[in-house]
C-alpha cells in the first residue's frame, strides 16, 4: 500500500511540474523585476525604507480567493491591497515573493506548493502587477524553514537584526504573537513598546489600530508590524503620513524560533501563535513575563 501511495503521489507531482513548465515562459514575460533578499535588507537599513509585504495570502485576499486563515476576506482590504501593490511612495517599498520567478533554493514541498498556486492563479495574479515597477523580495523575513540550504540562515537573521540595532522599537502585533519574547531577536534595541491587536480579523479594527499607532509612533525610531495583511496596509499608511520607518515583519520571529531549535519542519512554538501548523494557534494570550507586560502601551480588543 505504501508503494502505491508513493507512486500516486509522484504522478500527481509530475502532473503539477509539467503544467508549471508549460506556463513558465508566459509567466517570465509577465513578471516584473524583484530585487534579491540580501539587497532588499541592505536598502531597508541604509535608506530607512518602510515595507509592505505580499505573500500568497495577500494575493488570495486581494483577489477574493478563499483563504482559510486568521483574516476573513474583506472587500475594503482587497481594494487597499490592490492600491498598495503598485503604489509609488518615496520612502516605502513593496515586497513580493521571488517564488513568482523561481523555485530554485527552496525545499521540494514549498516549491511544489508554489507551483500549484501558480498553475491555478498565475492568470489572475500576474496581470495586476506593474511590469515596469521594481519590487523587492518578501522572503527576507523567511530565511530558514523553506530553504534548501540553511547554512547562511544565521547571517541572514543577523542582517535583518541590524535594521533595528540600537533603535527604539514599537511592535504592533496580534495578542498571541509575542514578537521577540523568550529569544534574543530584539536584544540589540534601546527600548520596546507594544500595541496589542486582535489575533483574528484584525483588519476589522483597522481605523483604531492606525489611530493608536499614529498617536505614539513619534516616540520610536522604528515600527515592526506582525499582523498579517493588516500589517501590509498599516505600513503603507504610516509611510504616507510621514511617520517613523515601519516594516511589515511577518513571520520572522517564528522563523527565528525554528532556526534556534534546528528543526527541519514547521512545529508549534510554546506561547506563540503559529497559524501554519496543527495546534499552533492553541495558545493563551496571557504569559507571566514582567518585561513583556511592561512594554504594552495599548490593547485593542
Amino acid at each position: 500500500m505504501a508503494k502505491i501511495i508513493s507512486f500516486l503521489r509522484n504522478i500527481k507531482h509530475l502532473d503539477i511540474n509539467i503544467r508549471y513548465l508549460l506556463i513558465r515562459n508566459k509567466m517570465n514575460k509577465m513578471c516584473p523585476k524583484i530585487v534579491d533578499e540580501n539587497e532588499t535588507v541592505k536598502l531597508i537599513k541604509e535608506q530607512k525604507l518602510s515595507v509592505s509585504r505580499f505573500g500568497d495570502g495577500e494575493f488570495r485576499w486581494m483577489t477574493g480567493i478563499k483563504n482559510d486563515s486568521f483574516q476573513q476576506n474583506d472587500i475594503v482590504l482587497a481594494e487597499r491591497l490592490k492600491e498598495i501593490l503598485n503604489s509609488n511612495v518615496y520612502n516605502h517599498i513593496v515586497c513580493i515573493p521571488n517564488n513568482l520567478l523561481t523555485q530554485q533554493g527552496y525545499v521540494t514541498i514549498n516549491a511544489l506548493a508554489w507551483k500549484m498556486l501558480l498553475v491555478n492563479y498565475w492568470h489572475i495574479w500576474l496581470p495586476i502587477l506593474d511590469k515596469k515597477k521594481t519590487f523587492f523580495d518578501a522572503n527576507f523575513t523567511r530565511p530558514y524553514i523553506d530553504r534548501r540550504t540553511k547554512d547562511d540562515a544565521k547571517t541572514k537573521f543577523e542582517n535583518v537584526k541590524n535594521i533595528w540595532e540600537n533603535k527604539s522599537v514599537l511592535i504592533i502585533e496580534g495578542e498571541k504573537t509575542k514578537f521577540g519574547v523568550a529569544n534574543d531577536l530584539l536584544d540589540n534595541v534601546k527600548k520596546i513598546g507594544r500595541v496589542i491587536c486582535p489575533a483574528i480579523n484584525a483588519f476589522s479594527k483597522y481605523d483604531t489600530i492606525l489611530s493608536e499607532a499614529m498617536k505614539i509612533q513619534e516616540n520610536y525610531d522604528l515600527i515592526l508590524i506582525a499582523l498579517g495583511p493588516t500589517a501590509t496596509v498599516l505600513s503603507y499608511d504610516l509611510a504616507k503620513n510621514g511617520c517613523s520607518q515601519s516594516i511589515d515583519i511577518g513571520h520572522l520571529d517564528i522563523e527565528y524560533e525554528w532556526f534556534r531549535k534546528g528543526t527541519m519542519k514547521r512545529t508549534p512554538i510554546p506561547n506563540k501563535y503559529v497559524n501554519e501548523v496543527t495546534n499552533g494557534t492553541n495558545v493563551t494570550s496571557h504569559i507571566e513575563n514582567e518585561k513583556y507586560s511592561s512594554e504594552i502601551k495599548c490593547i485593542i480588543r
